[in-house]
């Protein structure tokens, strides 16, 4: 069975059915843990205002959520380095867990610190997801590599829709208890990681970091290799690398810049609560239900070519978004095409990130790679509500456009580079 085969007695004719179990549970982790994501944050606003007693500080919540997912790259990247992705991925659902039940505790005691606190633990729930796409491309084939990050991103849609609608039930469930109801998804979020947590320590075996290692004839290097410096050294030595690194960033940056006050944009030209939903689950809709699309494209077409298709709709979704005034209807379709070019840098970005470091240094150089998209993304977002107040929602978006041009630039050196016609990956 192959759960129980050791990488050391794997065999060629083992990898099919051990990548599509592989794939089959870490799909399952995404769908749980997008839940969990997506049932908790929905409401992290409201509960930060309940328990600070002031709306000026809602904004918190969630922007603790993101440090928390930034500042815990790195030590899940190191242990993911050292003992594989299974430990690594456990620990971050666990944190999950605890900072979601911290979330509901300072909600009972009325402690706003705490809620914080509670609220950077969560944010691993975000680390883990984000981690589970660079599991999915360890055992994958090189010309499917895209796909199998792709259909791992595109299994949090699932999570994603559903939680925000479960959040209501969820809260009546704690009616009359000392919970308070906007605390009640946090509750289930608790549960929800757990359950995660579990699922993904049974049935991740054998390790996908480990077995792919275990098969590669280059994987001779000692584990002082695989320390994160030696991640970032193989980054700074790639340019495919860097590309990818920049990539990830400035797309990741650019959507969370934008997405994060067009709520407000859409509220200044009347919009109510109910369109703003719809406004926002378009956006999400563009991020995951079309990155299988996207990672097609970019085995098919190549990754700088998916990468240039990133550019270009981000920049297509500013100008609409950037133009749209009171036209919501096209700020909705800036939103979606935002989303969309988010997903094709995303999946473009890692895949190259992936295969143009060595396999020694691969977890290490993905680590890297979630902590500067998320903290670059955690001052995009503080930087967004200046830009508005100060000068409005549509040099925002022309702000955001800016923040392409070095990735665009880049993307079209290395495609000048390359030495042969579809060779836009490195370190292969």
């Amino acid at each position: 069975m192959t759960n129980a085969l050791p990488a050391s007695r794997l065999t060629a004719a083992d990898l099919p059915a051990l990548r599509r179990r592989t794939s089959a549970v870490l799909i399952g982790s995404q769908i749980l843990g997008g839940l969990g994501v997506a049932i908790g944050i929905a409401l992290a606003p409201v509960l930060a205002a309940e328990v600070s007693g002031s709306e000026a500080l809602s904004g918190l919540a969630p922007t603790a959520s993101v440090t928390g997912t930034a500042l815990l790259s790195l030590p899940l990247a190191a242990l993911m380095t050292s003992r594989g992705r299974r430990p690594g991925l456990v620990l971050a659902y666990l944190t999950g867990a605890l900072g979601a039940s911290l979330v509901v505790t300072a909600t009972v005691v009325d402690s706003f610190p705490l809620l914080l606190l509670g609220m950077a633990g969560f944010g691993a729930g975000s680390s883990a997801n984000l981690q589970a796409r660079f599991a999915a491309a360890d055992l994958a084939e090189p010309d499917r590599r895209a796909r199998a990050i792709s259909t791992v991103v595109w299994a949090t849609t699932i999570g994603s829709v559903l939680g925000p609608n479960i959040a209501s039930p969820a809260s009546r469930l704690f009616r009359g208890t000392a919970v308070p109801e906007t605390a009640g998804p946090f509750a289930w979020a608790a549960g929800i990681f757990l359950l995660t947590g579990v699922l993904v320590s049974v049935l991740l075996r054998p390790d996908p970091l480990l077995t792919a290692r275990a098969l590669s004839p280059e994987d001779t290097t000692t584990a002082s290799k695989r320390s994160l410096r030696a991640g970032l050294e193989a980054v700074r030595s790639s340019p495919m690398a860097r590309l990818a690194l920049v990539t990830v960033t400035v797309c990741h940056t650019a959507m969370v810049s934008v997405m994060v006050m067009t709520p407000v944009h859409l509220g200044h030209h009347g919009a109510g609560i109910q369109l703003i939903g719809l406004v926002i689950s378009g956006h999400i809709a563009g991020m995951y239900a079309f990155s299988p699309l996207m990672g097609r494209i970019a085995d098919k077409a190549g990754r700088l070519t998916v990468i240039g298709l990133a550019a270009g709709l981000m920049c297509c979704a500013a100008v609409l978004a950037g133009t749209s005034g009171g036209a919501h209807a096209r700020t909705a379709a800036g939103l979606f095409v935002l989303g969309l070019g988010w997903s094709a840098g995303l999946v473009g970005g890692s895949a190259l990130l992936t295969e143009s470091v060595p396999q020694s240094s691969r977890a290490a150089a993905q680590g890297l790679s979630d902590l500067a998209m998320n903290t670059a993304a955690g001052v995009g977002g503080a930087m967004a509500g200046v830009i508005v107040s100060h000068l409005g929602y549509g040099w925002l978006n022309a702000s955001a456009a800016c923040l392409l041009l070095p990735m665009a630039a880049l993307a079209m050196r290395r495609s000048l580079a390359r030495p042969a016609p579809g060779k836009d990956t490195a370190g292969v």
